[in-house]
C-alpha cells in the first residue's frame, strides 16, 4: 500500500508544480469591498475586454458577481493556483444584446437590493433608487440596443440574476472566466508590468 500511496504522490508531483507556476506579481493584496473594489472591477472590465474580442463587437455594459470570487489577490507572487482558487466555477463568458429599457430594469432591481460589479457605467444610487445612470458616458436610452458581457451564471437566476430573459441575441462562449482572468494576469507579466488595477468611481450609493 506505502509503494502505491508512493506512486500517486509522484504522479500528483507535475500537476502540483503546475499549479505553483508563478504568473505574474501584485503590487498590493485586493480584496473584494461594497459597492466598488480594484478586485471587481478588474473581473468585470476583463469579461468586457474578452467577450468583445471573441464577438468582435464593442462591449457597452459588463455585470459580475462577487460570490464568483472565491478568494483575495495576494501581495507578490501570483500563482496559477491563486486565479484557478479565485476563480473555481465552470462559468462560461456569455455575449447579450439587451435594450436599454430591459437593461434598466435591470439597473432598477440592483439599485434596490445589491449593486454587484459593474463595468462600462456610471451610476449614483441613492436610498436604493438609481439617481443617475450613463453608460459610455451618455444617458442610457430605453430604445437602444447595447451589448452585454457577462457569465453564463447570471442567465437563469444565479444571485436573482436573470440577464437571458428578454434578450435580443446571447451567444454563450466554451472560454471560461477563469480563461479570461488568466489570460490578464499572463499579459500584464508579457508586457512586464506588475499587476495594478484602478478604483473609478463606478458604483456611488448615498444614503
Amino acid at each position: 500500500a506505502a509503494a502505491k500511496t508512493i506512486a500517486l504522490v509522484d504522479a500528483a508531483q507535475p500537476a502540483m508544480a503546475r499549479v505553483k507556476e508563478v504568473i505574474g506579481y501584485s503590487t498590493e493584496a485586493l480584496s473584494k469591498s461594497y459597492p466598488e473594489s480594484k478586485l471587481t472591477n478588474w473581473t468585470v472590465d476583463t469579461i468586457m475586454e474578452k467577450v468583445a474580442s471573441l464577438s468582435g463587437r464593442k462591449v457597452d455594459v459588463g455585470f459580475a458577481n462577487s460570490g464568483g470570487i472565491r478568494v483575495d489577490m495576494p501581495k507578490g507572487d501570483i500563482l496559477l493556483d491563486d486565479i484557478l482558487s479565485m476563480f473555481p466555477f465552470k462559468n462560461n463568458l456569455v455575449y447579450i444584446e439587451h435594450k436599454g429599457s430591459t437593461l434598466r430594469g435591470i439597473f432598477e432591481w440592483m439599485a434596490s437590493t445589491k449593486v454587484q460589479p459593474v463595468g462600462g457605467v456610471k451610476m449614483v444610487v441613492t436610498n436604493g433608487r438609481i439617481e443617475s445612470l450613463l453608460i459610455d458616458g451618455k444617458p442610457l436610452e430605453d430604445d437602444k440596443v447595447y451589448v452585454v458581457a457577462t457569465n453564463s451564471f447570471l442567465l437563469h437566476g444565479g444571485d436573482g440574476f436573470f440577464l437571458a430573459k428578454d434578450a435580443v441575441n446571447m451567444k454563450v462562449y466554451d472560454e471560461l472566466v477563469l480563461d479570461a482572468m488568466l489570460e490578464s494576469i499572463r499579459k500584464f507579466t508579457a508586457q512586464g508590468r506588475p499587476f495594478e488595477y484602478k478604483l473609478d468611481s463606478r458604483v456611488i450609493i448615498k444614503k
